[in-house]
């Protein structure tokens, strides 16, 4: 599979096998993940790879929280005021995506969100969960070149035959997640990334969302 194939192809699987990917290919994939430019170099991502009784730990610990409509606090807030023409594009992407994945439209948007929620908890079933973080002290910069380590894990995994979908949700309980894990304090949680084989069988595992036309993000200026 060359780049642009991965690229064109790559999508957020939320329906995993429970097949256990071999370490080795795991390691394999990280390892080119480490391959990703940052700012002078510097690196500033760390990772944490939960699996097994651990993984069904911690769900079990996130999805009764959310259950118990415990307070979230993550350590990356989500916008609140989106752009508006952002928050149409996310609204109807997740309208769509619904639609597919046959979600209940009856649901309120609360118990939809937590339904959700849940389901990321679980990390769609896969046997694995990469928990990313950096410390707290660094700014915007790392925060971007976060991004291209974990969108060239993503790339790295699909070559590999993997699936993957990064959540923002599962970071809503920052400070239990990084205890859990030995995280340090001084750390800052930035995405969870559930990844295994993909269950190509129903469409939470094959589905790719839309983008937006190339014209209305770029310009050309001549």
């Amino acid at each position: 599979m060359d780049a642009m194939e991965c690229i064109l192809t790559r999508n957020s699987v939320r329906k995993f096998k429970p097949d256990v990917v071999p370490r080795e290919t795991l390691e394999k994939v990280l390892s080119s993940a480490q391959r990703s430019p940052s700012y002078k170099n510097s690196q500033p991502w760390e990772a944490v790879v939960v699996s097994g009784a651990k993984k069904d730990e911690l769900s079990a610990l996130l999805v009764g929280m959310i259950e118990n409509d415990v307070p979230l606090r993550p350590d990356i807030p989500e916008a609140v005021d989106w752009p508006r023409a952002i928050a149409d594009r996310m609204r109807a992407a997740s309208a769509k995506r619904n639609k597919a994945f046959g979600v209940d439209a009856s649901l309120s948007p609360k118990d939809a969100l937590k339904r959700s929620k849940i389901a990321n908890f679980r990390f769609y079933g896969a046997p694995h969960c990469i928990f990313i973080y950096m410390d707290s002290g660094l700014t915007l910069w790392s925060v971007f070149d976060m991004g291209c380590f974990a969108q060239t894990l993503m790339l790295a995994a699909k070559a590999c035959g993997l699936g993957t979908v990064p959540q923002a949700y599962v970071t809503d309980y920052s400070s239990d997640v990084k205890k859990f894990l030995g995280i340090p304090g001084s750390k800052r949680l930035v995405l969870g990334m559930s990844i295994g084989y993909a269950d190509l069988s129903v469409p939470a595992g094959t589905y790719i969302s839309d983008r937006a036309p190339l014209d209305d993000v770029v310009r050309w200026v001549e």
